[in-house]
């Protein structure tokens, strides 16, 4: 039987279960480090099945190998974290824990895997092995890819797939691009101190709320004029706090905001340009500073080869599937399994194709279940075109 027959029968057989397994992780979501429960569940599934799972120090994450255990093994990756924010779907199996939400897919992400392992498990004889990489800790940084790297998931895997899903592509469709697909993104905290004062005489002392304005527009403005436009570089703050009285200069303010671009070069450049346009800006000022400089992610880079095997994957599906993608502004720890070995990620589309195109990340976000089975194929396609290459 092909892994083609194999997947249907499957899916025939449990579609049910897929959408029973990612009902359960979303009702019951836990953050990055913490998915324990996650953790135990997917590796009771795997177990009832045969498999033999083991879970990653630390308790959170797990891998699984199957198939042929000489020649190529490839690795398929889902996460598994939730969001620490307040769902507002209404669903009937919305999350029963307070502030805390998969609003990001990461259930759907996970059971889809569960499903793709278990129909390649009812298949005896697999063209290459397979091993499954279920991440804790996708949404913190550092991310939970580093933990899995450093406890071996990738030893003897020669290529990496996963998939996201995409809110803004219709249910049916995966989109899939080589070069980046996602973009660096760091983070990036200036302190600012001074002796404080009265508004009435700033001359006396270093104005902060001056010196905050300054870095508010000077950093974003001065970073486009120092790194190549068409490298999509983009800063932008998010929080600044300073002072309670109208009338009085603070001692201390903080500004906190990200830094994302598309070029992983220019990424590998930007904590020392940012630090040195920080400086300059306040030194005529004499505002003492502090920058904490948070590297996040590269960029996902898919590999060519491996971006022409989840091609294949995805129009093995059907004619009309496959569709292009832009690079995204958001940032995604799958990177980092790209630093270490070749593979690719693909886009889901999770998109009902009727109403408002929710975005990832927020409350009200949740996806069409019909698209979880079309996850499964791809991934198990993966499997069948990876011995060709």
């Amino acid at each position: 039987m092909s892994i083609v027959d194999a997947t249907e029968l499957w899916l025939d057989a449990h579609y049910d279960d897929l959408i029973a397994w990612r009902r359960h992780i979303h009702a019951h979501p836990e953050l990055g480090r913490q998915e324990f429960a996650t953790t135990q569940f997917v590796a009771a599934q795997l177990a009832d099945a045969g498999l033999n799972p083991k879970v990653l120090p630390g308790g959170t994450g797990l891998t699984c190998d199957f198939g042929p255990e000489h020649g190529p093994r490839i690795a398929l990756r889902a996460d598994m974290d939730a969001l620490p924010m307040a769902e507002r779907t209404g669903a009937s199996y919305a999350s029963v824990v307070p502030n805390l939400s998969h609003a990001c897919g990461h259930d759907a992400h996970t059971a889809i895997l569960l499903g793709a392992a278990l129909a390649l498990a009812s298949e005896p004889e697999l063209p290459v092995g397979v091993r499954l990489i279920f991440q804790a800790a996708e949404e913190l940084m550092p991310g939970g890819a580093i933990d899995a790297i450093a406890a071996g998931a990738l030893m003897g895997v020669s290529r990496i797939f996963a998939l996201h899903c995409d809110p803004r592509l219709a249910v049916g469709k995966v989109a899939v691009r080589p070069g980046p697909i996602t973009s660096a993104a760091d983070q990036i905290e200036v302190t600012l101190q001074s002796h404080g004062g009265h508004t009435s005489r700033p001359h006396l002392t270093g104005d902060l709320v001056y010196g905050l304005g300054t870095l508010i527009t000077g950093v974003p403005g001065v970073l486009s004029r120092r790194i190549d436009p068409r490298n999509s570089t983009v800063m932008v703050w998010g929080a600044v706090n300073a002072g309670v009285a109208p009338n009085a200069i603070p001692q201390s303010g903080t500004l906190a905001g990200t830094i994302r671009t598309a070029s992983r070069e220019t990424w590998l450049t930007l904590e020392s340009i940012v630090s040195e346009i920080v400086s300059s800006l306040l030194a005529p000022l004499g505002i003492e500073h502090s920058v904490q400089y948070r590297r996040g992610v590269p960029p996902v880079v898919n590999e060519e080869i491996s971006t022409r095997i989840l091609t294949h994957a995805i129009e093995a599906i059907g004619s009309d599937v496959l569709c292009d993608t832009r690079q995204s502004g958001g940032g995604e720890d799958f990177s980092w399994y790209l630093e270490e070995v070749p593979g690719a990620m693909a886009r889901l589309g999770v998109w009902t194709g009727r109403g408002p195109q929710l975005d990832l990340h927020q409350p009200t976000f949740d996806l069409d279940e019909r698209s979880m089975p079309v996850g499964v194929r791809v991934l198990t396609n993966i499997v069948d075109q990876a011995a060709a290459f």
